[in-house]
């Protein structure tokens, strides 16, 4: 049961990011014919387990816009946990009792309820008494079973959460800073109130099961962990738990303890439940908790130090944010030397300065803070100037919170997009730049304009010193930017990020002005009018852009940096003047479909992405594939040939 389980989400997982990869960037990562036998192989394992998750292929979910989340009391009031910090604490509460012993999630509490194995209803804790109903929004949680085997009414609680990676990478799509989610809880509380299911769905929001409230007819042999058991067997995923008893629980606590740094959900403690259900609803609860069960929050190892310096890092917004840097101390099993302090006001409620003796802990044994300052020294030397660009800061109000910003328009900080473009694989082509690395470098003072991305060595020992770099890392990075060295004048021109200006008509303009950087700077709007595809809005922009000194400047500069060979003129001639194809696929003869495209410009041609009745070729390898490209394709009579054909065509 277990293996089939895992094989029908190994097939959505899979499934869904073939039918991504074709949909959504134009790419084939298995055959049709392929896609349709493990299609027929998952619908074969929802049928024999009774199981559908939500975000199966075979399930169609609609979105839906609600005006308001109706409100709905719970059958019966969702109580606290009594917390502890002491481990026996635990073990009083044990005595003789086998228990269970979990992640506490944080994230947002969810009641689910199911008949005919069907989802019927999803509602949030609220205030304990009364929730929210977000049945539409539960519909596209990643993990969750919109159907399972279970025919009778199933009422169950358990945590929407989102992981620590998908939390990062939606803040860094968020431009303005301030508007950026504190923490991956306050972003899936949000994410699963949504009254537009389309945004629930896009936020990889996931539920993990930790409580059976009530399911009819089942015999759970008197036991939670049981209860568990059969929940995965119906297809949730369940929060990770253990086995405990009084003799036990010390081991277990460290084993958790161990292992939540590494742990991708957030969690702010641990929960125990005693086994034995009878027991435990024998006891009842107290006014504001039951008694079957405990919570264990992290004892927040706190540790003294002192304060160094305040690192001023400005973001992409123009926010200069405070980052406090100590002298190195052991956490939780881990060296740290900074905290972020988010703001100005948060520095003064603190009166931070630099010398002042502070203690810092970890939150949720994962974010370093400070948590108090022993000697108060006072805020100083907040700086008037930007420390990536020079330009100048000021101090804004924003909410009754003081923020430091850049004014500079032209700083760095806020260009990263530009730099993350030049790095580009159809531009300069340089791996190891992720947005996020760029933007550190930036940070640093690393990179100013594209032409220190070729001396980054000057900073060796700092970079192989950062986070998530190293020697091999460092290494990498630097035969990257060496092969990237060797370039062409189109790449080069793409790289610049000059407005309406895309790799093909990069590649036309260079061609007519025969790769000369002097008639490339001093192109006029007339001459650029006259090249067949370039219309007067992409001649005005190309010539406004070298009319900048600045632009004009660090063009020549990079000319200095790569290597541009000799194009050979008219290679193959314009045997594909006027003619219009579209890939699609896998390719074999050549590194990717890039490179494809890249013949077919070189010799005059043109390359789309959709088959319309202006193609003239689609060039797909699976001549008999039933994709939609094929199909349309098909219907309008267009010639569909195989990459080698295409070979044939070139070298004519």
């Amino acid at each position: 049961m277990e293996e089939k389980m895992k094989r029908m989400r190994e097939l959505v997982e899979f499934l869904n990011r073939a039918r991504r990869a074709y949909e959504q960037e134009d790419t084939e990562i298995i055959s049709n014919y392929e896609y349709d036998r493990l299609y027929d192989e998952l619908q074969g394992l929802e049928k024999e387990l009774g199981t559908t998750l939500a975000s199966s292929p075979t399930v169609n979910v609609g979105y839906e816009v609600l005006s308001e989340l109706p409100k709905e009391r719970h059958e019966r009031p969702m109580l606290s946990l009594d917390k502890t910090k002491e481990v026996g604490r635990l073990k009083e509460f044990l005595g003789e009792q086998k228990a269970v012993i979990s992640w506490k999630l944080d994230g947002l509490t969810i009641v689910l309820t199911y008949r005919d194995g069907e989802l019927q209803k999803a509602v949030t804790r609220g205030n304990g008494e009364v929730g929210e109903v977000i049945t539409n929004n539960a519909r596209v949680f990643q993990n969750l079973p919109c159907r399972i085997p279970y025919q009778g009414e199933l009422i169950l609680r358990g945590e929407a959460v989102i992981s620590y990676r998908d939390f990062e990478k939606i803040n860094e799509e968020i431009e303005d800073v301030d508007a950026r989610y504190k923490n991956p809880r306050n972003l899936c509380s949000g994410s699963v109130r949504q009254l537009n299911n389309e945004v629930t769905a896009k936020r990889n929001v996931k539920f993990y099961a930790f409580t059976l409230v009530r399911a009819e007819g089942v015999d759970f042999q008197n036991s939670r962990l049981y209860q568990m058991k059969w929940l995965s067997d119906q297809g949730f995923d369940v929060v990770e738990n253990h086995p405990v008893t009084a003799d036990t629980i010390e081991q277990e606590v460290e084993w958790f303890a161990r292992h939540i740094e590494k742990n991708e959900i957030p969690s702010d403690g641990l929960v125990l439940v005693y086994d034995d259900i009878a027991y435990g609803e024998s006891l009842g609860t107290t006014a504001k908790f039951p008694r079957d069960s405990f919570a264990f929050k992290w004892a927040d190892e706190i540790r003294k130090t002192t304060l160094l310096e305040i690192e001023w890092s400005p973001s992409r917004t123009g926010l200069i944010n405070p980052v406090a840097i100590f002298e190195p101390v052991e956490l939780e099993g881990t060296t740290v030397s900074r905290a972020s302090v988010h703001n100005i006001s948060i520095m003064e409620e603190l009166e931070l300065g630099v010398g002042d003796q502070i203690e810092v802990y970890k939150a949720n044994m994962i974010i370093p803070q400070i948590a108090r300052n022993l000697t108060r020294s006072g805020v100083k030397d907040i700086p008037k100037a930007c420390p990536v660009c020079g330009g100048k800061t000021k101090i804004h109000m924003d909410n009754d919170t003081k923020t430091l910003y850049c004014t500079n328009p032209q700083c760095q900080a806020k260009h990263v997009k530009s730099f993350t473009l030049f790095v580009s694989r159809d531009a300069m082509n340089i791996e190891g730049l992720s947005e996020a690395t760029l933007e550190k470098f930036i940070q640093h003072g690393y990179i100013k304009d594209y032409t220190d991305i070729f001396h980054l060595d000057r900073y060796e020992d700092q970079i192989k010193n950062m986070d998530g770099f190293g020697e091999k890392s460092y290494v990498n990075l630097q035969n990257s930017i060496e092969n990237a060295r060797n370039t062409t004048m189109p790449r080069l021109i793409y790289s610049l990020g000059i407005p309406n200006i895309g790799t093909a008509n990069a590649r036309v303009i260079c061609r007519a002005l025969d790769q000369d950087p002097e008639k490339i700077l001093n192109a006029t709007e007339e001459e650029l009018s006259e090249i067949s595809g370039v219309g007067g809005v992409i001649a005005g922009t190309f010539v406004g852009y070298f009319a900048d000194e600045g632009h004009r400047d660090v063009f020549l500069r990079l000319l200095k940096e790569v290597r541009i060979p000799q194009e050979e003129t008219d290679a193959g001639g314009q045997i594909f003047s006027g003619v219009n194809f579209v890939i699609t696929g896998t390719v074999n003869h050549f590194a990717n479909r890039g490179e494809v495209k890249e013949e077919i410009e070189k010799r005059g041609g043109k390359v789309t992405g959709s088959v319309t009745s202006k193609t003239n070729y689609l060039i797909n390898n699976d001549l008999t594939s039933g994709s939609s490209k094929n199909r349309k394709a098909r219907e309008l009579g267009i010639p569909i040939i195989s990459e080698d054909e295409f070979i044939e065509m070139m070298n004519k």
